[in-house]
């Protein structure tokens, strides 16, 4: 069967607030599509403003799976999420459709559209850096990660414990750096990869008012509310971005206005990190997000 018949995934990747969702909404409705969520804290229940979340009204009948599946105080996991994003495209693509993989979480994406498999892990190892992290914090790890692995620290928040962790740990039952243990790219699905970007200046213009917009929409009621669900008990929710400031504001360990200034610095950080980790794949066909024809280009890759 010749490739442009072949059933494929189409991806929607790129920093935060570049508009990877109001392309993935104008795709669905031209192609007959579904939007499988791809961006790690959207899997959240609960946590919608922080995250940028589509309300139902601005999903404009657009289906879409994978969003609100865990509980805050569940830790992420890429190979659970593996498994469930496959099983949607396979039935999205079952029924005719066309499966739209968005968001901005590089790992999770690469997951799903090539055939990987994870690294063992050891318990005693594990709880071992677990018990370091909770009595030195992760600046402590992200250090050691950075002379042992400079690559993985590069695309691993500072602030993320959890996967700090993890990185460790495979660099421990392996010997090899992290990012060594990554399989080469072997294509589980045919993909058409397309990468939304902005302008610096105009992604930290958007950014900035992003996070007005949260607080003034009511996110720091969202974190009281999600605080009451167990959120400061979960290792990857409570580290989201906007999420940690909210609750050293309720603390009263920041201001409003800290908390906003460093939801700002850190999202812009963040968004370094993800460009670094998206160039690195040369099958991103890359789109300014500020085109006026910037649905028409996605169009025309998509064939």
């Amino acid at each position: 069967m010749p490739f442009e018949l072949v059933p494929r995934v189409i991806t929607i990747v790129g920093p935060t607030a570049a508009g990877k969702s109001a392309l993935s909404i104008a795709l669905a409705h031209e192609l007959g599509g579904e939007v499988i969520n791809a961006d790690s804290m959207q899997l959240y229940r609960g946590m919608d403003i922080g995250t940028a979340k589509l309300t139902v009204d601005e999903r404009a009948g657009v289906p879409h799976h994978l969003l609100d599946i865990w509980d805050v105080t569940v830790p992420a996991a890429v190979a659970e999420y593996q498994a469930l994003a496959r099983a949607a495209i396979d039935d999205i693509l079952s029924r005719g459709r066309v499966p739209l993989l968005v968001g901005g979480s590089g790992l999770y994406i690469r997951a799903v559209l090539e055939e990987f498999e994870f690294p063992g892990t050891d318990p005693e190892v594990r709880a071992r850096l677990e018990e370091e992290l909770a009595a030195s914090g992760p600046a402590v790890l992200f250090e050691r990660l950075k002379r042992w692995d400079p690559a993985a620290a590069a695309s691993i928040l500072p602030s993320n414990g959890r996967r700090i962790v993890r990185a460790l740990e495979v660099i421990e039952l392996t010997g090899k750096p992290f990012t060594a243990t990554l399989p080469a790219p072997t294509p589980h699905y045919p993909s058409v990869q397309i990468g939304v970007d902005r302008s610096p200046e105009d992604l930290d213009e958007r950014i900035a008012t992003r996070v007005d917009l949260m607080w003034a929409a009511g996110l720091v009621a969202e974190v009281r509310g999600l605080a009451e669900r167990g959120l400061r008990e979960g290792r990857t929710a409570s580290r989201a971005l906007g999420y940690q400031q909210a609750l050293a504001e309720i603390d009263g360990a920041m201001s409003e206005t800290e908390a906003k200034d460093d939801t700002v610095r850190g999202t812009r950080r963040f968004v370094r990190r993800q460009r670094s980790w998206f160039k690195r794949d040369p099958a991103i066909h890359w789109l300014d997000g500020a085109s006026d024809t910037l649905v028409a280009d996605a169009l025309a890759l998509t064939g």
